[in-house]
């Protein structure tokens, strides 16, 4: 049943499915950066520490101030509900557990514990969100007493209208470039990482893309495998990044399609 059946009415039903297209991006951004780490640590470890670092960035400004905006906003409301009171309590434990997963990550001495800490988070907070969006929005939604719409009122944090530091950031690195059509400014390809999202749920491909291209600094890139030629995602990258990104393709299916992504 979804959450929009559930919601006691359309205000409601709106507010929820925005905290849920919030959690979309922020797990797709965290499996973005966090494969990328990983890859780093596999294949170029003397990129990872930048790599961890700009992870931790991530964490610092996005995904724990959502989770403080949740313990002050829906958590108090839910645990008010007889039915939620033992699931707050777990959730503000799994926050707890997060925080210490970001501090292992901050503090990782090496490339290979750092990829581990940013597994372990991002295990962690794609079972945190599906909860969330599976038992906390919907017992919120549809509770007759509690605006869900209202307890949101002006909450950039849960609902994702607060990106404009990563808009600023993207602006700031788009330079010129091909417009995602060529191979201009390509790299060595077994020195690049690689994201492979065949096997990523389709509701997170995207946003995983937009993750680990973030991590992407000026003068490096990473390997893209997709399932089909990823035309549409290619346009949104260059509609949010114009100019920052040359493409090269280096395979063009059956099986997978390899795309060489050098930020400029």
């Amino acid at each position: 049943m979804s959450t929009l059946t559930l919601a006691s009415d359309p205000q409601d039903a709106a507010a929820a499915e925005a905290v849920e297209a919030h959690h979309t991006h922020l797990a797709g951004e965290l499996a973005g950066r966090v494969a990328l780490l990983i890859a780093d640590a596999e294949r170029d470890p003397a990129h990872a520490d930048e790599t961890r670092r700009a992870l931790v960035d991530f964490c610092d400004h996005d995904l724990v101030p959502h989770a403080v905006a949740e313990e002050r906003t829906l958590y108090p409301a839910a645990r008010d509900l007889p039915a939620a009171r033992l699931l707050v309590d777990g959730m503000l434990a799994e926050h707890r557990g997060i925080v210490a997963l970001v501090d292992a990550l901050r503090e990782a001495r090496s490339a290979v514990r750092a990829a581990a800490a940013g597994r372990a988070l991002q295990v962690l907070f794609e079972e945190h969100l599906a909860k969330e969006n599976t038992l906390v929005l919907p017992l919120l939604a549809g509770a007759p007493d509690i605006s869900l719409a209202g307890l949101l009122s002006g909450m950039h944090d849960l609902l994702g209208h607060g990106h404009a530091r990563e808009d600023d950031e993207a602006e700031a690195g788009a330079r010129g470039g091909c417009g995602g059509s060529c191979g201009c400014g390509g790299s060595d390809d077994a020195d690049v990482p690689e994201l492979d999202v065949r096997d990523i749920p389709h509701s997170l491909r995207h946003a995983t893309v937009f993750g680990a291209i973030a991590a992407v600094p000026a003068g490096r890139a990473m390997v893209l495998v997709a399932p089909h030629d990823p035309l549409p995602l290619l346009a949104q990258i260059e509609d949010r990044y114009p100019g920052a990104f040359a493409v090269e393709y280096l395979q063009h299916g059956p099986e997978a399609w390899r795309l060489l992504m050098t930020h400029r």
